[in-house]
């Protein structure tokens, strides 16, 4: 993971707006991979079992989305980075079920998005 956007986190910019706006701060995170590619993002939303891909986020079951290839897909490239929409965005919307599973789910995501970097790297050298 390389940035987290999450406004219950003291870095976040609007941190202190949403402390007095809200009574907490909600189960919708978003977060770019360290390698900012639509292909390493794919591969982290393909990859988990728990988290389904959704164009809306909300509700009972975890759920995520990336916008690149999803709810942003149709404005180009160039213009979507300048919005601050990355190629690795995912926004991840925490459902009700066991947190001991969500966290195992995302794990091992990173796990594959990362052994995935590393044999592309191991290709592309040989």
């Amino acid at each position: 993971m390389e940035k987290v956007f999450y406004p219950g986190l003291k870095t976040h910019v609007n941190h202190d707006i949403a402390k007095r706006q809200a009574k907490g701060f909600g189960g919708i995170v978003s977060f770019t991979l360290k390698n900012n590619t639509e292909e390493a993002a794919l591969a982290f939303v393909t990859g988990t079992q728990y988290f389904k891909l959704a164009e809306s986020l909300g509700g009972v079951k975890s759920l995520l989305c990336h916008p690149a290839q999803m709810t942003h897909k149709s404005i180009p490239a160039e213009k979507r980075r300048a919005a601050g929409v990355a190629d690795s965005l995912i926004r991840l919307s925490v459902g009700l079920e066991e947190v001991e599973d969500l966290i195992a789910d995302l794990q091992q995501a990173f796990t594959k998005v990362k052994e995935g970097k590393e044999n592309l790297v191991t290709s592309a050298g040989a």
